[in-house]
């Protein structure tokens, strides 16, 4: 099996022994886990965040149709004489 060196501050070290020790495991297999463990939430994540902007397509009531509200968007700005003569005061 690969080996990795891993350079760490004592703090950190000694919360990963305490941590390995109450699941009585050895500190590589408590890193290797928590390393695996990283990978999956990061893919569940992703998937979830999906699944919830799914949830929102359609969701939004309203009678207008997209072009009217689009428009009334674009009619309720205002000028903006700031930036006239520049992109600072």
């Amino acid at each position: 099996m690969p080996q990795i060196s891993l350079y760490i501050d004592e703090e950190t070290l000694k919360k990963v022994e305490k941590a390995a020790k109450k699941e009585h495991i050895s500190i590589s297999k408590w890193v290797g886990n928590n390393i695996k463990r990283s990978f999956e939430s990061k893919i569940n994540t992703v998937e979830n965040n999906t699944a919830e902007w799914l949830k929102l397509a359609g969701s939004w009531e309203d009678e207008r149709s997209a072009d009217e509200i689009i428009a009334d968007i674009k009619n309720s700005r205002t000028e903006n004489r700031r930036f006239e003569d520049g992109l600072f005061d």
